[in-house]
């Protein structure tokens, strides 16, 4: 009777690990999906900042001046920031990317002054593009605005694209994620269906015999949220290291909704599924328990 107490034991705690373990793992993953959507927005103006364009100034327009315009385009609100180029820092990067002296082929240094700038997210699209390169044209120190019209429109249209796969993706994790969980807690369910079964028989209430294992459920749920949160928690420190622009700790709101949501989803579904495979149990007739 001992070892047989010993063997259904470990039985029962090796049941209880893998519905954890599983649990967990889609947990982490509902989380990673949460992580993603939650920092779409910063992805998606990380991208559309990288959009700029140069300024190309006139020959002869004196540093003070080209100094005069990069104050005022700092303080314009469609401008992320500017940075003045000189002609001879021009110059070394050309030579860098050439590999070879330009300018003793040439004999003098063709290069122009320029100001690089970087613009708000919500203004990196291409007409915002256009109505900002006639208002800068009308200032007679700038001989030229260049931007590739072309580059601009296809990020547009691949950070669209990407959005709607987030969102296309994350719909379908959650149906898999509450169909994987689903599946654990009754299969975990279907190996006690003759307890329930015994309880019945003894006189046991439908809500007495469910008590149990609803929570048992949502400590397990509560354990694998745990868990599961503690990995994101690793993700997110690996994140910070390597994209810090993109993750900041500043984001506390945003860190404690993500694991709101997980224990929340842990607790919910775990509760759902236990309460509803137990159900089908307490309704199952006699012979269905062997099927």
């Amino acid at each position: 009777m001992k070892a047989q107490k010993k063997v259904s034991k470990r039985k029962l705690q090796s049941s209880y690990m893998t519905t954890i373990v599983s649990i967990t793992l889609v947990l982490f993953m509902l989380g990673l999906m949460g992580l993603l959507i939650l920092n779409s927005k910063k992805l998606s103006d990380y991208v559309h900042e990288n959009i700029g364009f140069s300024i190309i100034m006139n020959a002869g327009v004196k540093e003070a001046r080209i100094m005069e315009l990069k104050k005022t385009l700092d303080a314009s609100e469609f401008v992320k920031y500017t940075e003045y180029i000189t002609p001879e820092e021009a110059a070394e990067e050309l030579q860098a990317e050439l590999g070879e002296d330009f300018i003793d082929f040439l004999g003098y240094n063709p290069l122009l002054p320029s100001i690089d700038l970087r613009l708000n997210a919500s203004y990196a699209n291409v007409d915002s593009l256009k109505v900002i390169e006639r208002q800068l044209l009308k200032n007679v120190d700038i001989k030229e605005v260049y931007y590739q019209e072309s580059l601009v429109e296809m990020i547009n249209d691949n950070v669209r694209r990407i959005s709607f796969f987030i969102l296309i993706f994350s719909s379908l994790l959650l149906i898999i994620s509450i169909a994987l969980i689903n599946n654990a807690i009754r299969l975990s369910v279907y190996s006690k269906r003759f307890i329930i079964r015994t309880m019945q028989l003894v006189g046991a209430t439908r809500s007495f015999i469910r008590t149990p294992f609803i929570l048992t459920g949502i400590l397990h749920g509560l354990i694998a949220a745990l868990v599961a949160s503690l990995a994101l928690l690793g993700i997110i420190y690996l994140l910070l290291q390597e994209l810090p622009e993109l993750i900041s700790l500043k984001d506390f709101k945003l860190f404690v909704m993500l694991f709101a949501f997980v224990f929340l989803s842990g607790v919910l579904i775990t509760w759902i599924s236990n309460r509803s495979a137990v159900n089908k149990y307490l309704k199952a007739k006699p012979e269905d328990l062997y099927q």
